[in-house]
This record gives structure tokens, C-alpha cells and sequence, in this order.
């Protein structure tokens, strides 16, 4: 088994953390071409727990937003 497999979620996105990756580019089409590259260069095991990692950081923004407004409704 593959060490990255074998990984956490915390383990790989910390890994993640260590390795931003960040491209300057000229056009949107230039931006794609690079960004459909750099998700087909990793492994599907890396693009999956990409996946789950944004998909948790929507949940907790969306439950932040959820909570401000509530406080905010209480506070009206």
C-alpha cells in the first residue's frame, strides 16, 4: 500500500499545506490549461482527499454563516 493511502486526513492536509502550488496566469484559457494539468498530475487517491478537505471547509463556513446570522437575528 502506498504511503499516501495510508495518510489521514490531517496527515494530507498538512502535506497539502506544505506544498501550495500557485500559477500567475496571462488569460483564463492560460488558467485552465494549467489547472486541468496540475489536477491530472495527481493521483486519484490526491484529488479525493482534495475533495473531501474543500468539501469540509464549505461545511464549517456554511456553519459559521448559519451561526452569525442566528446571533444576529437574537441580537435584533
Amino acid at each position: 500500500m502506498e504511503r499516501g493511502a495510508e495518510m489521514g486526513i490531517k496527515e494530507r492536509s498538512e502535506q497539502r499545506r506544505r506544498r501550495i502550488v500557485a500559477n500567475r496566469a496571462a488569460s483564463f484559457e492560460e488558467a485552465e490549461r494549467w489547472d486541468l494539468e496540475f489536477w491530472q498530475n495527481l493521483t486519484p487517491e490526491e484529488r479525493l482527499s482534495a475533495l473531501v478537505a474543500i468539501r469540509r471547509d464549505v461545511e464549517k463556513v456554511n456553519r459559521a454563516r448559519s451561526l452569525r446570522r442566528r446571533r444576529s437575528k437574537r441580537e435584533d
